[in-house]
């Protein structure tokens, strides 16, 4: 499904990423943990072509993305980030069609699929007539994360996208995620700095450490097994038990 095969990327003479390799299969829900400056967002943001490699190929479907239409491949990628990033001026139901319009929807259609989104985030059918300015945190997180599913994509993006939230708010952002994957049929790529989270999320959980791979595995294989002192200090901080 996502595939990067010898990526090496920099940032002036700071260089995130050094022949990177790995293969994310079709269906999985990889979880990206690490420190800040150890290139997740620099992996997720080439998916979808926003970020470059430097050399090597990133490929999606079996397709190398330097040869597509990237506004086309964005249309097809759900992406989802931290905190409320709606469009200000458009109300909830104008944000979760607006990747629908681009792709030329039918307004009838488009109503289905923004009731169908609503109450698949528990979100209230009353909301979607409300602005941004008028909503909470947790309502605005789930509208974004409402937006980016819009179109049923196949690929879902998300970078830290519950790190703006209360903790309440959180857990019940994690519990609805995690049922939305269980339910659909789609890849997800999920960064965070909270072990927790990765462990709790992810079908697969990647460590990154200064661009390297610490650790690819399962949750439990990783809580049972961690593979170095790196991933062994994560889990004792976060006190995370076998």
């Amino acid at each position: 499904m996502i595939e990067y095969k010898n990526i090496t990327k920099a940032y002036g003479d700071k260089e995130i990423l050094k022949d990177f390799s790995l293969k994310i299969e079709e269906g999985d829900f990889l979880t990206i943990v690490g420190r800040s400056g150890s290139g997740k967002t620099t992996l997720l943001k080439m998916v979808n072509g926003l970020v470059k490699p430097d050399q090597g190929q990133v490929l999606v479907k079996g397709q190398g993305i330097e040869g597509q239409d990237l506004i086309q491949l964005r249309r097809q990628i759900g992406y989802a980030i931290q905190g409320n990033v709606l469009f200000p001026h458009m109300t909830v139901a104008e944000n979760i069609a607006y990747v629908l319009w681009l792709q030329g929807q039918k307004e009838e259609q488009i109503a289905a699929i923004v009731e169908q989104k609503l109450a698949m985030l528990d979100l209230e059918a009353d909301l979607k007539d409300r602005y941004p300015a008028e909503l909470s945190g947790g309502q605005a997180q789930r509208v974004g994360i409402a937006r980016s599913l819009g179109a049923n994509p196949s690929i879902l993006l998300m970078d830290e996208p519950f790190g703006a939230v209360d903790a309440i708010t959180r857990y019940q952002l994690q519990r609805e995620l995690k049922k939305l994957y269980q339910t659909n049929q789609m890849t997800v790529v999920f960064i965070t700095h909270d072990i927790t989270e990765a462990l709790k999320l992810g079908s697969k959980v990647l460590v990154l450490d200064n661009g390297q791979i610490q650790q690819f595995a399962s949750p439990m294989e990783i809580q049972q097994q961690p593979a170095n002192d790196f991933v062994r200090d994560l889990l004792d901080i976060a006190g995370v038990s076998k």
